[in-house]
């Protein structure tokens, strides 16, 4: 049968989690076709897709492009009108294929779909938002420190957004359906985002070229979250600001742009000032680089 939906799955290092993930899509009952980007994985992820799906195609990258990069090479080499994003540590629970497919066939308007997101204990994950600005940003952190703290009044505003259908700003690229027509028209991703953020960077330009973005709670992943960011720290935080610095640049207003910087700087300055009378030359360099981001802008 020709293949309705491409499921495009980006890895690095991510061997332990892909069994699980790509072993999540046997519940679809719609025709899949499955490309795999591995980003310069260092642990045999390449082999394990191999493995696990025979059927896939999967294209091995000598260096690591990033998120964006990778996505964008895997998308050309597929050809189904919908484009399922999907991180290898998310897991689809059956039937959230179909539903969110189901959402864009009766909203043609729709540009992508998303679904309720689990975290591994079963509470909700935010994956979706409004627009990044010094505001929204500020009361999104709080309320998602609130919920790894486990207060009641978070879990309970966590589960209430993400309770009935919605129309959010943007969508997280952890686990997205898309139609390969808006896409296309907006270019993809912007490669200029490694990672982090590429996603609101995606929906923000959806947005503007007149699509809408949807969010369906029937349908619901899991995502075992961060587990091959969490090997490399450093690196996931410097791409962080980066990223940040980026999207503030093309899409906030000068005043807001000089805040985030200030913001960074201010955060940045105490800390490397303390890797230098401490001897840390690590945290130095560190702390050094995410200045020069702060100067750059």
């Amino acid at each position: 049968m020709t293949a309705r939906v491409a499921v495009v799955v980006v890895t690095h290092d991510s061997a332990q989690e892909l069994p699980r993930s790509l072993g999540s899509l046997a519940a679809c009952s719609l025709p899949l076709e499955l490309v795999v980007f591995d980003n310069a994985s260092r642990d045999g992820s390449a082999a394990v897709v191999r493995r696990v799906r025979p059927d896939a195609r999967v294209i091995e990258s000598p260096e690591n492009l990033g998120f964006a990069a990778a996505n964008n090479r895997a998308l050309a080499e597929s050809t189904a009108p919908l484009v399922l994003l999907l991180n290898p540590d998310a897991e689809l629970r059956p039937g959230a294929v179909e539903a969110l497919a189901a959402a864009l066939s009766a909203r043609p308007e729709l540009a992508a779909v998303g679904p309720r997101t689990r975290n591994t204990d079963g509470s909700v994950q935010l994956s979706f938002g409004e627009d990044l600005t010094l505001a929204s940003e500020w009361r999104r952190r709080r309320l998602e420190r609130a919920c790894r703290a486990g207060a009641p009044w978070a879990l309970a505003e966590a589960d209430s957004l993400a309770a009935s259908a919605a129309e959010p700003f943007w969508l997280s690229g952890s686990c997205l359906l898309a139609r390969r027509e808006a896409l296309a028209q907006v270019g993809g991703f912007d490669e200029g985002f490694f990672l982090y953020e590429e996603d609101v960077d995606l929906c923000a330009r959806l947005r503007a070229a007149g699509w809408r973005i949807g969010f369906r709670p029937e349908a619901e992943v899991v995502h075992h979250r961060g587990r091959s960011v969490a090997r490399v720290p450093a690196r996931a935080s410097h791409e962080y600001h980066r990223s940040h610095l980026r999207y503030y640049r093309k899409h906030r207003g000068p005043l807001e742009r000089v805040a985030l910087r200030a913001w960074l700087a201010a955060r940045a300055l105490p800390a490397w000032l303390r890797a230098v009378l401490s001897g840390d030359s690590d945290g130095r360099r560190q702390q050094a680089a995410l200045l020069a981001l702060a100067a750059r802008g």
